[in-house]
Parts: structure tokens; sequence; C-alpha cells
């Protein structure tokens, strides 16, 4: 079975491979390989889920860790997520936390669950960033 196109990701080196594959398989955006980049996610979602070392961290720690890795400065996340200079500012100062889209776009550019940016964190005002359901229950404790 050598002859498979992909394998199961053992090691931090094919991990990052397959991900830069998937990344150009996602900019082709034809029907074609979609079959293969739904393998590819499997495969390094399947990596990520058994490796992760995000566990202790809040999603901005991480947004940053990523930026760094990936050497992104603030500014590239303007293109990236489609934001103003403004709101990235806020964000990576705890000032404003990730909609939903923010989470989808960091998601997909970075190539990890979602999971890893949706989760809570304490902003600058002191108050957690859950789901809006919660965010209403903090506003109501303020009150």
């Amino acid at each position: 079975m050598d002859n498979l196109k992909y394998k199961l990701i053992r090691e931090i080196k094919q991990y990052n491979e397959y991900c830069n594959v998937l990344e150009k398989l996602v900019a082709i955006g034809k029907e074609s390989v979609q079959d293969e980049i739904d393998l590819l996610t499997l495969l390094i979602e399947k990596w990520d889920n058994e490796h992760n070392t995000f566990e202790d961290s809040d999603p901005i720690k991480i947004l940053k860790s990523l930026m760094e890795e990936h050497d992104l400065k603030a500014k590239d996340l303007i293109k990236i997520l489609n934001l103003s200079k403004g709101t990235i500012s806020k964000i990576l100062n705890y000032n404003k936390g990730l909609s939903k889209e923010t989470i989808r776009k960091l998601s997909n550019h970075f190539k990890v669950s979602q999971e890893v940016f949706n989760r809570p964190y304490i902003m600058v005002n002191g108050l957690s960033k859950y789901s809006h359901k919660n965010r209403r229950k903090n506003f109501a404790e303020v009150e």
C-alpha cells in the first residue's frame, strides 16, 4: 500500500506538508479536488486533536503564537479577516471578542479546528468572552 497519496500523519514535517497542500487545493477552489481537500482536512484534524498544545491558552495568545509561527503582523490580519486596523488592534488587545465569522476565517487560514478560537477568555473589561448567551449573562451580573 505504498502507492497511497496520503497517509496518517506521523510527524510534524508531514503535518506541515499536508497543510501546505491543503492550502493550495483550497485556493484552487475546484469541485474536482474536493475529495482530496476532505481527506487532507480529516488527516490534519486528527493530528490536531491528538497533538493539541492549545488547551491552556486563550484564543488571543494562540492567535499571536500562530501569527509569529507564520511570520504575520497585525496588518496581515486586515486582509485575512477583512477587518479594519482598529478592529484588529482591539481583538489583539483583548478589547473586542472574536465573532463567529472571524473564528471561521482564522480556523480556515491557520488550518486548525474552530474550537481553538471558540473558547472563553478574559477581556480587558474583566468579562469572560463566551457565547452570546453567556455574554448577556455576564452583562446582567455587572448591572
